[in-house]
């Protein structure tokens, strides 16, 4: 384990060489990655996104803010972050989490607390009784209502409760309503797919069941609607039934069936693993349920960990096993989920699973890329010739997520599991609600 200097001064590189990418057109912007000897001139579509985008550097500057005052450079792209996104909100009609309106609230509530009600309130002017239509093409040619956390309805319901607020009670009934409607019974529970034609499945938690579950609960609780909870609590029944619970852990396939792409069946990540479907079972304590299949929630959040702790991550083990450091898909994700873990189970864990996120942090230290141009990372994708991908900026699969990461370990050993926690829409419920920065 690296001192908290090591993981700090990392964390505060990485996010030096983030800030060095940031451009100005019509307010900030960064290219999503950065190619040697090339240049992007123009912002992506997803300029404002939380996935890519700028709204993704206001998690950073929020944990940047727990430890030290922001600089002038740092105060004036929050400016520039919430202008621009406060400005863009009244024309946005992509509501999602990562690509959207809700990814723009969570953004500006941490930012400029207050301001997230322009984007709220768009999406509860666009809400219709089947949800919200994506413009994201994920079923090409419909933009009928996705129901996942990343591109859906439960990353939407996840963000109406935890920013509250007068538009919170109806954006969060018509989305819960209306995954209860698409709601797929199997012979375990109740099962989500992506999209109304989706015909596989990734039942874990950021395009899957684990995730429409935890939205679920976590609005059922909120709303005192047990329909909700009732149905969150069939999700992961169906999710149990799916998934495995030897060696005394809990894993669940990537994707069913199999995917046809070269992916590992079974991977351990915030995405597609336990470490994000570990957050399903943290939800439905927030809920107040016990038990799901015979096993309590408790022991199935603790299960999840145990298979992440056994796995061999953060070591590349094999080409494609572990290949990416991001939030999303990699190092950082697997130990922010760790840290959240330490802090939400007490005395008794917290030195086990501190540890363990300290692991991730000392292979993010270990792989960073540090020369003349700056501090940052290059996953691999063992199918591309060559496999070095170029360094990302930003929150979900770069540079900008890794150092909030590393900036939030660093705090942590420093004071120990009662380290505020810059919380967010997808893991609120996972952490002591004494903690939440955006507690009430």
């Amino acid at each position: 384990m690296l001192t908290s200097e090591m993981y700090r001064r990392t964390g505060e590189a990485a996010w030096d060489w983030v800030l060095d990418q940031v451009r100005e057109d019509d307010g900030p912007w960064l290219p999503d990655s950065v190619l040697e000897g090339g240049s992007v001139t123009a912002p992506a579509k997803d300029r404002d996104s939380l996935y890519a985008g700028i709204a993704g550097l206001a998690p950073v500057l929020a944990e940047i803010g727990r430890y030290r005052q922001l600089t002038a450079r740092e105060r004036s792209l929050a400016t520039g972050i919430v202008s621009r996104l406060s400005d863009q909100a009244g024309r946005r009609i992509e509501p999602s989490l990562c690509d959207g309106l809700a990814g723009d609230a969570l953004a500006l509530k941490l930012l400029a607390p207050g301001r997230e009600s322009v984007a709220l309130r768009r999406l509860a002017e666009l809400a219709r009784p089947e949800g919200w239509r994506t413009t994201l093409d994920f079923e090409p040619g419909s933009d009928a209502p996705l129901n996942d956390v990343i591109m859906g309805t439960a990353g939407v319901v996840m963000t109406a409760i935890w920013a509250g607020g007068e538009f919170a009670e109806t954006i969060a009934t018509t989305g819960g309503e209306a995954l209860l409607r698409v709601a797929e019974r199997t012979e375990a529970g109740l099962d989500w797919g992506i999209g109304a034609s989706t015909a596989w499945r990734a039942p874990n938690y950021s395009h899957g069941t684990a995730g429409v579950a935890a939205a679920l609960a976590v609005a059922g609780a909120t709303l005192r609607r047990p329909d909700f909870v009732e149905a969150a609590v069939e999700g992961a029944r169906h999710v149990v039934s799916v998934g495995s619970l030897e060696d005394g852990g809990f894993i669940v396939p990537h994707t069913i069936p199999p995917s046809t792409r070269e992916v590992e069946p079974v991977t351990y990540t915030w995405c597609h693993g336990p470490a994000g479907t570990s957050h399903l079972f943290a939800a439905l304590a927030y809920a107040g349920v016990e038990e799901v299949a015979g096993h309590t929630v408790e022991e199935l959040r603790r299960r999840c960990l145990t298979s992440i702790l056994t796995s061999g991550v953060p070591r590349r083990l094999r080409p494609g096993f572990w290949d990416n450091d991001g939030r999303c898909c990699g190092t950082a994700g697997v130990g922010d989920v760790l840290l959240d873990a330490a802090q939400y189970f007490g005395p008794a864990a917290a030195e086990t699973y501190l540890r363990a996120a300290a692991r991730m942090g000392d292979a993010l230290v270990e792989r960073a890329v540090v020369d003349g141009a700056g501090t940052r990372w290059r996953f691999l994708e063992h199918r591309k010739d060559p496999p070095l991908l170029p360094p990302g900026t930003a929150w979900m699969q770069g540079a900008a997520g890794i150092a909030a990461y590393l900036l939030r370990l660093a705090r942590f050993v420093d004071t120990g599991p009662g380290a505020a926690v810059v919380d967010r829409p997808d893991q609120w419920w996972a952490v002591p609600s004494s903690l939440r920065v955006t507690a009430a």
